[in-house]
């Protein structure tokens, strides 16, 4: 924001770029391993594919510089504090939806381990991106405004601190039955191992006795894709396990992929799906699918090219958009796949019938990088969003159970083989973010943008005026 003040459009947009490009250069640098390391795509690729995601959000901050020159006051608090927030929170939305959306490195993620995550059932981490954006602004404000500005800047610093406080105090859901006790799988199994023919039935014994450690467990958790195989041709691996449980009075909760031959297309659909097996069986499929992992956006004859050089091609068909809730061991389940829970909004309706939440994910795609403790983050502004308990299952780490607050009360060791226990409480009643969703922090936002550019322009025909 400082850097941006008197600079030509195209500087500023040249800004906004490099910003940009450094954070998910840094930020995301792990789709490198997974397209190279586990898709065996040539390096050439690998990078093309990785530096094609830097420069595409790179752009979005190239567009906030350039606007924050043609639409915003030149210099003071319409500009630090409420034009260029507004508007870079308004990108950084946009971002998070355009082109199915990647809303991953928000700045509202940041601040998980704050008072300022108090704030987050109120308005979501779009409220908490906007704070850190005024208060980035109060700072510039600080460095160059006039002294009615300084004061303006100190209360913008000062003030959410603790409103955060005192709203991270308020209790906005309440218990509605008695701690369930949970129990997560992880298998642990390498990625490059995964869907090896030959590890197939080793992999699938190894959960049968993971599993058989966790029975009388209420709620059993599986990974993302924990069976090595379609679950059509699991059928009776998935009956035995169902029976099993249900002898010991436990619930599974599996992550499996799944075909679907009912529709009338030649080829069968393929989805990335939970599945509940308890007294009755329920479907989850996943809605938001991974751009060239789950399904390959561009035209057929690179489709073809994609399979001729052997890259990881695949297909899945997306869920419906809303689904109801998943019923088991007594809870009501908003499940949500990888990195799905990176879309707060898109779980809002389920949370009016929904208790628990639960993830299902396999990092290993992105070896030991930091991609699997950025997701844990955006699991725990989930809870906090939500106030409601978490569970994760991961394939190799990071499996854990999130309280409410965002708190980690359970957690399972990485790349090791192991079953996490633990317990949940299902909770009732909706923060103002549940029922709310994005919209009244973006309609500040647009505001906030509108008046400061009319302000900009007032100044211009104030100035045409006296001349």
């Amino acid at each position: 924001m400082y850097l941006w003040n008197g600079a030509s459009v195209r500087r500023a947009a040249w800004l906004g770029f490099c910003f940009s490009a450094g954070t998910f250069g840094v930020g995301t640098y792990w789709l490198y391993l997974s397209i190279h390391g586990f898709g065996q795509a040539p390096v050439w690729v690998a990078l093309l594919l990785m530096l094609g995601l830097v420069g595409i959000m790179a752009l979005y901050h190239a567009l906030v510089g350039a606007l924050a020159v043609r639409l915003l006051p030149a210099r003071g608090l319409w500009r630090w504090m409420v034009g260029m927030p507004a508007l870079w929170l308004l990108v950084e939305w946009w971002r998070g939806w355009f082109l199915s959306g990647f809303s991953w490195l928000s700045l509202g993620y940041s601040q998980t381990d704050t008072w300022l995550a108090g704030l987050a059932p109120l308005g979501g981490t779009y409220l908490l991106s906007a704070v850190l954006l005024v208060c980035a602004g109060a700072l510039v404000t600080l460095a160059c405004g006039s002294r009615r500005e300084r004061l303006a800047a100190v209360v913008a610093l000062v003030l959410p601190w603790p409103l955060a406080l005192a709203a991270g105090r308020i209790e906005w859901t309440r218990a509605s039955g008695a701690a369930v006790a949970v129990a997560v799988v992880q298998g642990a199994i390498p990625q490059d191992q995964k869907w090896l023919d030959s590890n197939r039935d080793t992999t699938l014994e190894l959960y049968r006795s993971l599993t058989l450690q966790a029975l009388g467990t209420p709620l059993i958790v599986w990974p993302e894709a924990a069976a090595p195989d379609l679950a059509n041709n699991l059928v009776p691996y998935l009956r035995e396990m169902a029976r099993a449980a249900g002898e010991r009075g436990s619930t599974l909760l599996m992550g499996v992929v799944r075909a679907d031959y009912r529709g009338s297309e030649a080829e069968p659909q393929y989805f990335n799906s939970v599945l509940a097996l308890g007294a009755d069986f329920a479907w989850y499929d996943k809605h938001h699918l991974v751009p060239f992992a789950e399904f390959f956006p561009v035209p057929g004859f690179i489709r073809d090219w994609l399979r001729l050089m052997s890259l990881p091609y695949s297909d899945f068909t997306r869920g419906e958009r809303q689904q109801a809730p998943l019923r088991a061991a007594g809870l009501s389940l908003s499940a949500s796949i990888c990195y799905e829970d990176a879309y707060g909004s898109s779980q809002l309706a389920a949370l009016r019938e929904a208790t628990v939440l639960v993830n299902v994910t396999n990092d290993a795609w992105f070896g030991r990088s930091t991609a699997r403790h950025q997701h844990l983050q955006i699991s725990r502004m989930r809870a906090i969003e939500a106030q409601r308990f978490l569970v994760r299952a991961a394939n190799d780490g990071v499996s854990a159970v999130i309280d409410p607050r965002g708190v980690v009360v359970a957690r399972a060791p990485e790349y090791r083989a192991a079953v996490l226990r633990s317990s949940v409480v299902p909770r009732t009643g909706l923060p103002a973010y549940a029922r709310l969703g994005n919209w009244p922090v973006l309609l500040v936002a647009l505001l906030g943008t509108i008046l400061a550019a009319r302000i900009r322009r007032r100044g211009e025909l104030l100035t045409a005026q006296s001349v």
